[in-house]
């Protein structure tokens, strides 16, 4: 299936980091890609190649996983000049204490259900961090401000993210609620497509055929 047409969204999340490859926290952290995250940029951009996206604007976060993801991307895409829009409101969601810590470290820390909580409760606040509630208060209204105009004029947008970031996006794009979020997991590279319905104004989740990637929890 190929998808050419005008209003559209794609979310694509950043290739395995340093951080993912030792099971790290990693929130703020600014770690690179792993040699397999980089082929999984590249492999993302191959497959929205082959369905003939084609992109009118770029977003992402100022996090180096996700700026060098767009950027391997958009070569295999065919399109390395893409104005790309790079703003923290798109960075991952901060940990806190967590970040830098290996998970199970994290666990024994803090016991394991305490640490399942701050990782998958909508409000649970991480010490010093932010929850997922108060990573969609800065998220969505940068969407909703400089994405959404763009895509219901016709534009195509092209967001590289995080998977918290763009869980907290998936809750008002697929009417999700806190409780089901908590099982929404997005794989490294793993790319969403959405297209403007009909009123001008949704965005409809389009059921293709896509490389997914083995959930790497962020």
């Amino acid at each position: 299936m190929t998808i050419e047409r005008s209003g559209l969204l794609v979310l694509v999340r950043h290739g395995q980091s340093e951080d993912n490859e030792r099971d790290l926290f990693s929130g703020l952290r600014d770690p690179a890609l792993t040699a397999r995250g980089a082929e999984e940029a590249r492999a993302a951009g191959r497959a929205m190649a082959e369905l003939r996206l084609s992109f009118t604007h770029g977003f992402t976060s100022v996090l180096r996983r996700a700026r060098d993801t767009m950027r391997l991307a958009l070569s295999e895409l065919g399109q390395p000049d893409l104005p790309v829009r790079e703003d923290a409101a798109l960075n991952e969601r901060d940990y806190g204490a967590l970040a830098g810590l290996n998970k199970t470290q994290a666990r024994e820390r803090f016991s394991a259900e305490q640490v399942r909580v701050w990782r998958k409760s909508y409000h649970a606040v991480p010490p010093g961090g932010e929850s997922l509630a108060m990573t969609a208060a800065r998220v969505w209204p940068f969407y909703e401000r400089e994405i959404a105009p763009t895509i219901r004029s016709g534009g195509r947008a092209l967001l590289v993210g995080h998977g918290n970031a763009l869980r907290s996006m998936l809750m008002r794009l697929d009417g999700i609620d806190p409780e089901t979020i908590e099982n929404v997991n997005i794989g490294t590279a793993q790319i969403l497509v959405y297209a403007l319905a009909e009123d001008g104004e949704r965005l409809v989740k389009q059921d293709l055929t896509l490389p997914r990637r083995a959930a790497e929890d962020a």
